[in-house]
């Protein structure tokens, strides 16, 4: 009886495992999600036997802490590039986190490689700096190192010693849009764009980097959406197309541009507009400013009252 019981046991077992190993299999093998470097751990006890037995099924992975993100931002707009919908290209960011000792800096590791597309992480605890190699926005890494319970800033983002000018920034701040976007160069032919908004009105917007940044008269005067000479193509190169706020008057972006060059935004300006066709005269703009490169932007952290102290080398 005991013999019985124990083959049923095993029997019954094989089809779950198979219906979990081929979703597992299928996840994996989705062409949208980039490499990734991210804990990888033995197979439950209960499907060891399968997987020992079946030729064609790979080790089972358990699912990761924190879900991709990068997808799910890129829903909510629409980036009118050339390689629109692939996942972000690779580079380096560099934060500032308040780590004392080799414990955080343990923690910190430990909590980013459980993210999916981060390839390398480099932590200097003197100058309370983490450098990571990968493919996800900055916003999903810096909830991860908040996650810590420690401060974290970014400080710098690009390729370094590539580009004389890798990073930019427009800050929208306010009275009733504010947001930042992040423009960094990835090599001379592609840049990634991101960006956070909050305080529009729900539904499509169009956006843009537009040619000049002239703010006297907010997006209204700042001329037409930038398009280098030399591009050939039925839109701007400065067209971001279409993004889209939700209900809570929020929108998030993270995704890369073809042909853009970071050195040449800088001075020129980002619109938001109220309608997905930029037919308006434009509802918030703001200036495109140099932002800081990997290493360049080192900072303290004041131990006795937390205030931020920022450094530039």
């Amino acid at each position: 009886m005991v013999g019985f019981l124990r083959a049923f046991t095993a029997a019954s077992a094989v089809p779950a495992a198979a219906v979990a190993a081929v979703a597992l299999s299928s996840s994996s093998s989705s062409p949208s999600r980039p490499p990734s470097s991210r804990l990888r751990f033995p197979p439950p006890p209960s499907l060891s036997a399968f997987a020992a037995s079946s030729s064609s099924s790979s080790a089972v992975r358990a699912p990761t802490a924190a879900p991709p993100m990068a997808a799910a931002a890129a829903s909510t707009a629409d980036l009118s590039a050339p390689d629109k919908g692939t996942a972000l290209p690779e580079l380096t960011t560099e934060f500032m986190v308040d780590m004392k000792c080799e414990g955080c800096v343990t923690a910190v590791k430990n909590r980013l490689q459980t993210l999916e597309g981060i390839q390398n992480i480099e932590v200097d605890l003197n100058n309370q700096v983490v450098r990571v190699r990968g493919s996800l926005p900055v916003k999903i890494m810096l909830d991860a190192l908040h996650q810590t319970g420690r401060d974290a800033r970014l400080i710098g983002q690009g390729n370094p010693d590539d580009f004389l000018v890798s990073a930019a920034v427009a800050e929208f701040k306010g009275p009733v849009i504010f947001g930042v976007v992040r423009l960094a160069q990835v090599n001379m032919e592609l840049a990634r764009v991101e960006a956070t908004f909050s305080g529009l009105s729900p539904g499509k917007h169009g956006w843009s980097i537009n040619e000049f940044g002239d703010l006297t008269k907010g997006a209204e005067s700042t001329g037409k959406v930038y398009n280098p000479p030399d591009y050939l193509s039925e839109k701007p190169l400065g067209d971001l197309g279409i993004l889209e706020a939700g209900e809570n008057g929020e929108a998030q972006f993270s995704g890369s541009k073809e042909k853009l060059k970071v050195v040449d935004l800088i001075g020129r300006s980002i619109a938001l507009y109220a309608t997905e066709d930029k037919s308006d005269s434009g509802i918030a703009a703001a200036v495109v400013a140099r932002s800081a490169g990997v290493g360049e932007n080192y900072k303290k952290l004041c131990t006795c009252d937390g205030v931020t102290i920022w450094e530039s080398s």
